[in-house]
């Protein structure tokens, strides 16, 4: 996997293979919903909209060596660091084999350590102290991983949001804060949350650097995480990424978003749809054509029906 920070070095097929995981990760967000709502899946929160920010920042990152404390709408992540449709699908239909707690826990919740993949709890925010703490302890062991925590716009609000990147900055640990801001903390929309114009923002009051960046598009993310990540592992301390996303559906699959979300807002959203942003940029490289889209599209509609007909 790449790790430089030029987007240059993602050669052809490292390209394509990501646009085969961004298509993967939506058909079986897809299928899982739909699960759901058929009474044969667990509650579900949607990672359709976050697949960019998800996916390149792990191809930014070194899969076997760096820690991903992920949170509950990261299912793109869990799959770009190695878990297989199968074992995903495990957790929301609570089968035996399910590898992050024997399908004892909230779905995509528990931990994989071969993977790198900590998802301990699901109350909001309390993965960054965690993460903090992670790394705290790389900088004891003078180990040469880095640790990355998620969180939406709303955990940023958070006492424990605060706390870790107070630490962190203090200790210039090796970790990188991203935020997947889709500009909802669940019901409520990003202004009447926060005062200020964007979470990045807030970094300067740490004493760390803060960058927003548009999350739909993976090569800028890819980009800006792999920057963070050289910063974090030549002893620079912690970066605070503001992924700019889109949440296409409700909060969670018991939500309904009809009562606080305009509709037309959500069709102007898709119009950033990352996987139609990054299949029309393939196109245009001329690295992918119609036919190789849909035979992606049919791969991943095929290992996703395998995985649903096994459950």
């Amino acid at each position: 996997m790449a790790n430089a920070v030029d987007a240059k070095t993602l050669d052809e097929s490292t390209l394509l293979e990501i646009y085969g995981k961004m298509v993967l990760s939506r058909t079986l967000d897809e299928r899982i919903w739909m699960l759901n709502r058929q009474g044969k899946a667990a509650i579900m929160a949607s990672s359709q909209g976050h697949e960019a920010a998800q996916i390149g920042s792990v191809y930014a990152l070194r899969r076997g060596t760096d820690q991903f404390y992920i949170y509950y709408r990261d299912l793109a992540v869990m799959l770009t660091l190695g878990m297989t449709p199968r074992e995903i699908m495990l957790g929301f239909t609570a089968k035996v084999g399910e590898p992050l707690s024997g399908a004892r826990q909230f779905p995509t919740h528990g931990a994989y350590p071969e993977l790198g993949l900590i998802n301990l709890s699901n109350v909001i925010a309390t993965q960054l102290p965690q993460a903090v703490g992670a790394a705290l302890a790389i900088r004891m062991r003078r180990e040469d991983g880095i640790v990355i925590a998620y969180f939406g716009d709303g955990a940023s609000s958070f006492g424990d949001t605060h706390e870790a990147m107070n630490f962190a900055a203090i200790h210039r640990l090796p970790v990188i804060f991203m935020c997947e801001n889709n500009k909802y903390a669940t019901s409520v929309p990003q202004h009447r949350q926060m005062a200020v114009d964007s979470v990045a923002s807030r970094a300067e009051g740490y004493g760390m650097p803060g960058i927003s960046i548009d999350g739909c598009d993976v090569i800028a993310v890819f980009e800006a995480v792999s920057e963070a990540a050289s910063r974090a592992r030549n002893g620079g301390g912690p970066t605070l990424i503001e992924a700019q996303v889109e949440r296409y559906l409700p909060h969670t699959s018991d939500d309904d978003d009809t009562r606080y979300r305009p509709r037309e807002e959500i069709e102007e959203a898709r119009l950033r749809d990352p996987l139609k942003l990054f299949g029309e940029r393939l196109m245009a490289m001329g690295i992918l054509d119609n036919a190789a889209s849909e035979h992606i599209y049919s791969e991943a509609r095929a290992e996703v029906n395998a995985v649903t007909d096994y459950r």
